[in-house]
């Protein structure tokens, strides 16, 4: 359906007669703005460079006729009047396109033009109009304006206030679009030289490129809408009493798109006008009156800061230019880069771009922190988790792995030998399993031999060994931070047994509740021992002879949840004081 209605739209306005007056209008309306290179849009860079000409042409043709000063008949005794009767109320005007306000102003000698008051930015109307006691003023001509968003401190043409010349970019020679006033209050529209204008006695003077709307009563534009388009218009008049016009149309905004020259004219006609001329227009158009801001100016930041104003006042003599221009070899004009507004805009936007990105992780982090809380439950209940019942025995010293090779083993196996013992009697305290957790580590897969196959180790005794059953249920998991827990057993330390690659080990006799680093094994013996290396065979233990004990111990396993270790319950037995007992342990581990 869009697609449709682009095709259609796109259609009316390209293969029409219609569509093509659409398109000239648009164009003569981006041609009338700051960005009149984009009017190729709508007629191409040939038709848009013809229009851009032909806009030129007629504001120059609508200068040309003089003006005939002695037309303005006004009475110097009215000026005998108050302050409320200086100006009208403002007045509500309006067409199908536009809404706007307008003011009388009767006496026409108390127009000042008014400059900032501060060396490197204009000034905005309404600030003007407060600070030096003006009763209503408009906008005045024209500047340079960067983006837009220029600092109205860098004027276009002719600046004179009070016969005085505050600013000009041009020879007293070069004539230039002006409006202006003479001592006498008569409206002067045309196109003349500084000279010119002090030869006519010209008081007040601002310089804007815009077509003379009316001149000695006669209107200029006959044909077409004046080619600007629709647009914000700033525009003053003069009956031939003297009375000014001061009008202001809105623009550029959804309650008023804006007024084309031809109906600011005959506006300005209707009201008795006998001569107009345009102000600056477009984002600076505006009407201040008692100091309220009575239009909405098309700018998003409001009220612009200008080169000049068009001020009435009760005692105009009171105001005294400021010559802020004066002395100055370069004039910065401003733009993006220090519009006070535009930069607290961009300020803005970065906070809110760094308040989006903080909140995102916060989000996405929330459901990991839940899930990686451990639950209450996992606490075990051994009143002491911490304090094992047996230790590796420090004061052996453990067995040196080959040299060169200490990593630790993981992915392969290493069976040990078979233990054996004399005369055993039967252990009241089997050993209960308890797998432990070790952190990550990197595979090590040893040459193993396989299980039993190892030479026996000599046989080594325990001591008689009593003790209560453990439930394996209440035995702690590993913590996972390298220390592997042996099984929990009150009984002596058993023979040695085989060692699997993968970290976890197991020997005969009963596991004590030691813990014991990741990095070492156990001996035959009961002392503690670093792996074997890789492709080491597992060697026979020494032999050991101990108390008359027999018994047989259940087996246990447990898988460590990394690489490095987990130790399984070992399993023993043993049948006579000169037959060895033979047992044999495995345990197995994962590599990640």
């Amino acid at each position: 359906m869009f697609t449709l209605l682009i095709f259609g739209t796109s259609s009316f306005l390209y293969l029409t007669s219609p569509g093509l007056l659409i398109r000239e209008f648009l164009a003569q309306t981006v041609i009338s703005t700051q960005h009149r290179d984009w009017a190729w849009i709508f007629v191409g860079a040939e038709k848009r460079d013809y229009m851009v000409r032909m806009s030129h042409q007629f504001t120059e043709t609508s200068a040309l006729e003089k003006q005939d000063l002695q037309l303005i008949k006004y009475d110097p005794a009215r000026k005998a009047r108050s302050v409320e009767e200086l100006i009208s109320e403002p007045i509500d005007i309006s067409d199908k396109f536009w809404k706007g306000k307008m003011i009388y102003v009767y006496d026409p000698t108390s127009v000042r033009i008014v400059t900032p008051h501060t060396v490197g930015e204009g000034e905005r109307i309404s600030s003007m109009v407060t600070r030096t006691g003006a009763v209503a003023g408009i906008n005045g001509g024209g500047f340079i304006d960067p983006d837009g968003l220029g600092n109205g401190f860098a004027p276009i043409g002719l600046i004179m206030s009070g016969f005085d010349s505050v600013y000009t970019d041009v020879e007293l020679e070069t004539p230039q679009h002006i409006v202006g006033f003479t001592k006498e209050g008569t409206l002067v529209v045309g196109k003349y030289s500084l000279l010119q204008l002090k030869e006519m006695g010209v008081k007040e003077a601002v310089s804007f490129l815009a077509p003379r709307l009316i001149a000695n009563g006669n209107p200029q534009i006959t044909n077409g809408d004046g080619g600007w388009g629709r647009a914000p218009r700033t525009a003053i008049g003069q009956k031939e009493d003297g009375t000014l016009i001061f009008v202001v149309i809105d623009g550029r905004q959804t309650h008023s798109v804006g007024a084309t020259l031809k109906e600011v004219q005959d506006l300005l006609l209707k009201e008795g006008a006998v001569n107009a001329g345009m102000m600056d227009g477009g984002a600076s158009s505006e009407l201040v009156v008692k100091g309220e801001l009575l239009t909405k100016p098309s700018s998003r930041y409001g009220e612009r800061r200008l080169p000049s104003g068009l001020l009435v006042y009760d005692d105009p003599d009171s105001y005294k230019v400021d010559r802020v221009w004066d002395g100055l070899l370069k004039i910065n004009a401003g733009g993006a880069f220090d519009h006070p507004d535009y930069l607290k805009d961009l300020e803005r936007q970065k906070q809110q771009q760094q308040q989006t990105k903080q909140q995102e992780p916060a989000k996405t982090q929330e459901p990991p922190k839940t899930d990686s809380t451990p639950p209450a439950t996992t606490k075990p209940e051994n009143p002491k988790p911490d304090t094992p019942a047996s230790k590796p025995d420090t004061a052996k010293p453990p067995a040196k792995p080959d040299a060169g090779k200490q990593e630790p083993p993981a992915g392969g196996t290493t069976p040990g030998g078979t233990g054996t013992g004399t005369t055993n009697t039967p252990a009241t305290n089997p050993g209960t399993a308890n797998p432990g957790s070790a952190n990550p580590g990197a595979a090590n897969p040893g040459t193993a031999t396989p299980g039993g196959n190892s030479p026996p180790a000599s046989g080594g005794t325990g001591s008689t060994a009593t003790g209560e059953p453990l439930d394996i249920t209440k035995v702690p998991p590993g913590t996972g931070d390298g220390k592997v827990p042996a099984g929990a057993s009150s009984g002596s330390t058993g023979a040695s047994g085989t060692t699997t690659g993968g970290g976890s080990t197991s020997g005969t006799g009963t596991p004590g509740m030691g813990g014991a680093p990741a990095t070492t094994v156990p001996n035959t013996n009961g002392t503690w021992a670093p792996p074997a290396a890789e492709g080491a065979k597992s060697q026979p233990a020494a032999p050991t002879t101990g108390s008359t004990s027999s018994g047989t111990a259940p087996s246990g396993s447990g898988t460590a949840a990394n690489a490095n270790a987990s130790v399984p319950a070992a399993s023993s037995s043993g049948t006579s004081a000169s037959t060895p007992a033979t047992g044999t342990q495995t345990g197995t581990g994962t590599a990640k």
